[in-house]
């Protein structure tokens, strides 16, 4: 049975044995000197197990192509993200090959290149959260506490209706659980004054109030439906009849939850 925890220094979460794994792996690798590819997508927590292999190394993104290069001649140590957006990895590669500079890389998952491969003695992937479901509590946790302090206000987190956003994995998550915060005791005029802000870039047509008239419709009959469980009675507390809320609902289908 694996241990429930998160590491103080990374704050990179081992509840699940595929997280378990890469941390134990990480663990290894400060204890080696071999350069080694971290791969996984957006929000896996890549960065934090280079950050914690090698913790004084300055961490540079692959797509800053001359500021990389200096750093490979100037360093002993090195951590490149996003490895895959090198303007001219070949050249990279070459540089890490002719200098003893040690490198902790990050990359996408779907990354290969056949010139990694002998630069790199030791790969492994992190897997997304949807495949690590035991981390994701504990995530929330974290993320709620740092909410509560950020926003000042301590709020219990309630898993009701709740669906984690993990299109993004960690990233996407801890957004959710702050908006969450952010939202929680949000008034009429801060509400308003959010949707000004993001209509305002956005208006311009000459059938801007039709295009977005769904920003309010859906949000209503979303939380209409979920409170009064069916569109009888949502027809009667929104005071339509039943042939223009299911007008409504057609009209906004793509945003209406479970059509």
């Amino acid at each position: 049975m694996v241990a429930v925890a998160v590491d103080v220094v990374t704050s990179f979460v081992t509840a699940s044995d595929a997280s378990s794994q890469a941390f134990k792996t990480a663990t290894l690798l400060k204890t080696l000197s071999i350069n080694a590819l971290i791969t996984g997508e957006k929000g896996v927590g890549k960065k934090s197990l280079a950050r914690y292999i090698l913790p004084d190394a300055p961490l540079l993104d692959a797509s800053n192509f001359d500021e990389l290069l200096i750093a490979l001649e100037s360093s002993d140590t090195i951590i490149i993200t996003n490895l895959e957006k090198s303007p001219n990895l070949l050249r990279v590669l070459e540089s890490i090959q002719k200098s003893t500079v040690r490198v902790i890389a990050t990359a996408k998952s779907s990354f290969n290149d056949e010139n990694i491969d002998e630069l790199f003695t030791l790969k492994f992937d992190i897997p997304p959260l949807k495949q690590r479901k035991e981390d994701i509590p504990l995530l929330i946790e974290q993320f709620t506490q740092e909410a509560s302090q950020l926003f000042e206000r301590q709020k219990e987190f309630t898993f009701e209706k709740f669906e984690p956003d993990l299109k993004q994995n960690a990233s996407s998550l801890r957004r959710q659980v702050m908006m969450f915060y952010l939202l929680a005791d949000i008034d009429d005029s801060e509400l308003m004054a959010l949707l000004e802000k993001y209509l305002y870039d956005k208006l311009g047509s000459n059938s801007d109030y039709r295009d977005f008239l769904y920003l309010y419709e859906a949000p209503l009959i979303n939380a209409g439906l979920s409170k009064f469980k069916s569109q009888l009675q949502l027809s009667d507390k929104l005071g339509l009849n039943r042939n223009t809320l299911r007008k409504k609902i057609a009209e906004n289908k793509k945003h209406i939850k479970g059509k």
